[in-house]
């Protein structure tokens, strides 16, 4: 397993001068300013350069989180984003999430401090076989044992499988051997569930959320809105020397994708169908991994443009946007659903 492969930057994933170029002069919509939108965002490793795809320096977090204090941002525990939008409650523009996924070491011996400094909660995913089988580069269970009494320990697979890879047997017996291991060994029972690999489709989300979790999050760029699916949040990757201000102002685009609902059986993608929430909206922009970005006309609120192009990756991100508001769809092979 290639663990430094987890998340490319998110650079890698959009070219976002590119959108500007081809649609922001073009909309001129306040759509995006009528819309309070709260932030999740998740690291990976810290100091280590050792994996820099997947690694934020020492002098970079501590950047950022000077950048949320002197700038207005509250820095919330995630159950506070979830509760507001379970309750319906109002999302604050203001509201960062901080996540970290994996339990590498780096995290316990250069970052916890900086956490504890700042006073940030945070809520860290736990690969529970890496610690259970003491895998040199991950937290042992007296070190989360730590981290505990500073921020929440949450679920991230036991054997951080590719998941749309594996059957329902596997998936199921993955689930409930690592939940079993975290309340054996930390008297846990965690709350909420993030993808290895930000890796899923709608077979995969069916069986995490059999296990009852509170909220699931994945790893596709975005906001999160009072429209926000609990089950189906965005995260915003921050590694090596990330652009803070363009991340915090994404928005969530309210949006129904109608076509693609999964990966298509013979991997083309031929048609985009979406419907908008916002009447005034006339054009808007799509990102197809692997081709860039390209127009999209609206018409009474519809999106419906044949496309004919063939996914070419493993993991396909379809995003709709219109200015700073965006829509991410996955689209990944799924070898036990749509085959």
């Amino acid at each position: 397993m290639k663990l430094q492969k987890l998340l490319p930057p998110s650079k890698n994933i959009f070219n976002f001068k590119g959108i500007k170029k081809l649609f922001f002069l073009s909309l001129f919509f306040s759509y995006s300013s009528l819309l309070a939108d709260a932030h999740i965002f998740v690291y990976h490793r810290f100091g280590d350069n050792r994996h820099p795809t997947t690694n934020t320096s020492i002098k970079e977090l501590i950047k950022e989180f000077d950048y949320f204090k002197n700038n207005g941002y509250k820095v919330i525990k995630l159950d506070t984003l979830v509760n507001a939008l379970k309750h319906h409650q109002k999302i604050d523009d203001k509201w960062v999430v901080l996540t970290i996924d994996d339990n590498f070491k780096s995290f316990y011996q250069n970052a916890l401090a900086v956490f504890k400094e700042y006073n940030y909660p945070f809520s860290l995913f736990v690969y529970i076989k890496a610690t259970e089988d003491r895998y040199p580069d991950y937290t042992s269970w007296k070190e989360l044992k730590e981290i505990s009494k500073y921020g929440s320990l949450e679920f991230h697979s036991y054997s951080h499988p590719h998941m749309t890879y594996k059957s329902d047997k596997y998936l199921k017996e993955d689930f409930k051997k690592g939940l079993e291991l975290m309340k054996k060994r930390l008297g846990i029972t965690p709350k909420y569930f993030a993808y290895p690999y930000g890796e899923y489709d709608k077979r995969v989300q069916n069986i995490a959320k059999s296990f009852g979790f509170k909220a699931i999050i994945n790893q596709n760029i975005g906001a999160i809105s009072k429209y926000s699916d609990i089950y189906d949040l965005d995260r915003n990757a921050l590694v090596g020397k990330s652009n803070l201000k363009r991340d915090l102002s994404y928005k969530e685009l309210h949006i129904d994708i109608i076509e693609p609902k999964e990966y298509p059986k013979n991997g083309i993608l031929k048609k985009i169908m979406a419907k908008l929430y916002d009447k005034n909206i006339k054009s808007a922009g799509y990102y197809l991994s692997g081709y860039g970005w390209s127009k999209l006309k609206v018409k009474n609120a519809l999106i419906d443009k044949e496309v004919e192009k063939k996914l070419i990756k493993k993991r396909n991100r379809l995003v709709i946007n219109v200015n700073d508001a965006i829509k991410t769809k996955l689209l990944i092979k799924d070898r036990y659903g749509n085959k």
